[in-house]
């Protein structure tokens, strides 16, 4: 991901996300106050075990670990793959150049990003506060910018 999408021709997305929150969901997983949650809930592993947890923390809720290759690092908490399918089907330049290919190979580009990112951040989560999509965007939307 970073050879391509840390330049500024691409909008500079890599720093984006590693500035975000989401580059360190996984990390929150791995405190004792994420394991009390778990437990609270019911659950006998680790919060970063857990799969109800890993689902919103690393993979991102729709996406099925068995199209991940072996080269995803939950580590790195939710992250391009979590939202937008896993990279080995589509990251040959030659399909990305071209959207249509890029999505045929399994490029998820959300059309109603605020019911994706609800889909977690909503009341079922027992950190849940609040969530105003339009502002919580702002802090991580990543359009690759317009060719002049």
């Amino acid at each position: 991901m970073g050879a391509c999408h840390k330049t500024e021709s691409q909008g500079s997305q890599l720093s984006i996300w590693q500035d975000s929150k989401h580059s360190q969901a996984f990390k929150t997983l791995q405190t004792s106050a994420a394991d009390s949650i778990a437990k609270a809930k019911g659950f006998s592993t680790a919060a970063a075990e857990t799969p109800e947890c890993l689902k919103c923390h690393t993979l991102g809720i729709d996406i099925s670990v068995a199209k991940l290759d072996d080269s995803f690092d939950k580590t790195q908490g939710v992250q391009c793959e979590s939202c937008h399918g896993a990279g080995s089907e589509y990251k040959k330049m030659a399909i990305m150049k071209d959207k249509q290919k890029s999505i045929d190979a399994g490029l998820i580009i959300h059309t109603d990003k605020e019911a994706f990112c609800t889909q977690c951040h909503n009341s079922e989560s027992p950190t849940f506060v609040s969530f105003d999509y339009a502002p919580m965007w702002d802090k991580i939307k990543h359009p690759k910018p317009a060719k002049e």
